[in-house]
């Protein structure tokens, strides 16, 4: 089993997967294998259909199961080398609406984060529409203070894109960032080197509580806010999607369905 795994641990890193989803697949396909314990070189359709509804039995959400798929199609097609078309349709997922937090409930936030360094990776968090892995892996060098702007390298499916960072920040990034070098990393840690997910995370939920928020909003959120505010904003959802580095318009446009205005103007007729 382990040479099976290495084989695919390596195809991913050939065609340059994150390691967050590197650790994914090789865990996903690692659970398939143990559940199939023998003949890891055959492609048993009736067996990955099996394995699926024993994962969705075991109440395992629809965005879980296709994960799971997606790295056993991987495998099977890329490691065992099987052309043929794995008949399995991905499950359905709910649709849901992004969680926002409103402009004074951001303000809020940040008014309980007495740390400089954590109140101000929240306010870069929010203003540019950064995700948790993307703040904690800024760099110096991806800050343009002049032009205001920040350049996220190798974000969600290895892509480069550009984003807003706003001038009334500047002097706080200036002073964090003072005496140090253009590698180094812009919220490193207390101990050297980068800040975990889960300390940013931890920073963010502490905060919402302190702020006696009752929105189930996550680190995440922020990006959502982000995309909502702008779009209150009037900007072009077409430049939305750019800053977040959308590849489909689709995505960017559920933030639409949280902030249309002809929506809100709506009276109840009770």
């Amino acid at each position: 089993m382990e040479v099976y795994l290495k084989k695919l641990e390596d195809e991913l890193r050939l065609r340059k997967y994150s390691p967050k989803t590197i650790k994914s697949y090789v865990s996903c396909v690692a659970e398939y294998l143990r559940a199939k314990q023998t003949d890891f070189g055959l492609v048993d359709v009736d067996f990955i259909k099996q394995y699926l509804l024993s994962v969705i039995d075991r109440g395992m959400s629809s965005q879980t199961t296709n994960q799971k798929l997606q790295a056993i199609n991987f495998f099977c097609w890329n490691v065992l080398k099987y052309h043929s078309k794995i008949d399995i349709r991905f499950a359905k997922t709910p649709s849901k609406l992004p969680i926002v937090l409103s402009r004074d409930e951001i303000q809020s936030i940040l008014s309980v984060i007495n740390n400089e360094k954590h109140n101000l990776m929240i306010s870069l968090a929010y203003a540019g529409g950064l995700r948790v892995s993307e703040i904690i892996n800024l760099k110096i060098k991806d800050l343009n203070l002049a032009e205001l702007i920040i350049h996220i390298k190798g974000a969600k499916g290895n892509k480069d894109r550009i984003t807003v960072l706003p001038e009334k920040l500047t002097e706080n990034i200036k002073k964090l960032i003072l005496n140090k070098t253009l590698d180094d990393y812009v919220f490193a840690s207390e101990r050297g080197g980068k800040l975990n997910e889960r300390t940013a995370q931890k920073v963010f939920e502490n905060a919402l509580q302190k702020a006696s928020i009752q929105k189930e909003a996550t680190f995440h959120s922020l990006r959502h806010s982000f995309a909502t505010h702008l779009l209150e904003n009037g900007t072009d959802v077409r430049y939305v999607q750019e800053l977040l580095g959308h590849a489909n318009i689709r995505t960017t446009q559920i933030y639409t369905q949280v902030t249309n205005p002809n929506l809100k103007n709506i009276k109840s007729p009770l």
